[in-house]
């Protein structure tokens, strides 16, 4: 039961969290009430902390069924791949402004900012969900429980719908910038196929 209900707060959080970020329901709602709209993105970002903090706590009572059976070489990897992860979004941070980035800056969900396309940007177009799928799928080869596969799981779920709404934002918002930025990096991992001749 308990793991049941960690997959329904996922499926909450996740499908709040989407429909929150949608560019229609931002558009509604400035519409509605345009200088309140200014403190969105701070609310926005208050909801999913406070949300994401109880799931996080939630996590602690859950059963501790393991999956797979532990082995030094697994809790490494496990190690070794959360650490790239907090990397990687530690790095995704430190190209954007942060005060933008959590609404302490008071504009609007759609003010006007550059389009980042420097330093991680060039290499992938979401580098903090690539460093959050890195930490959770460490924390699944270091804790092998099936808490820990639920959240890797539901994350799998989520992201090509969270990437598709985001990116649909982001192409609404910087147009034939977003679209070049498209072709040139690629969305999750740094490899670029060549496509056959």
């Amino acid at each position: 039961m308990a793991n049941l209900l960690m997959i329904l707060s996922w499926v909450l959080f996740y499908s709040l969290h989407t429909a929150l970020a949608s560019g229609k329901l931002k558009r509604f709602l400035e519409a509605k009430w345009p200088q309140e709209m200014k403190w969105y993105r701070l609310f926005y970002t208050l909801f999913s902390v406070v949300f994401f903090l109880g799931i996080l706590i939630q996590a602690l009572f859950l059963p501790n069924q393991p999956f797979i059976e532990g082995s030094p070489y697994l809790s490494y990897a496990g190690y070794m791949l959360a650490t790239l992860g907090v990397v990687l979004a530690s790095r995704s941070f430190k190209e954007i402004s942060l005060s933008f980035f959590f609404g302490l800056s008071g504009k609007g969900p759609d003010a006007s900012e550059k389009l980042i396309i420097r330093g991680i940007y060039s290499l992938v177009r979401h580098p903090l969900y690539l460093g959050m799928v890195l930490i959770f799928v460490g924390y699944c080869l270091v804790s092998g429980s099936v808490g820990s596969l639920i959240h890797l799981s539901c994350l799998a779920v989520y992201l090509p719908f969270g990437i598709y709404f985001e990116e649909k934002n982001l192409l609404r918002k910087y147009g034939s910038a977003y679209l070049d930025y498209q072709k040139s990096v690629p969305p999750f991992f740094p490899i670029k196929l060549k496509k056959g001749h």
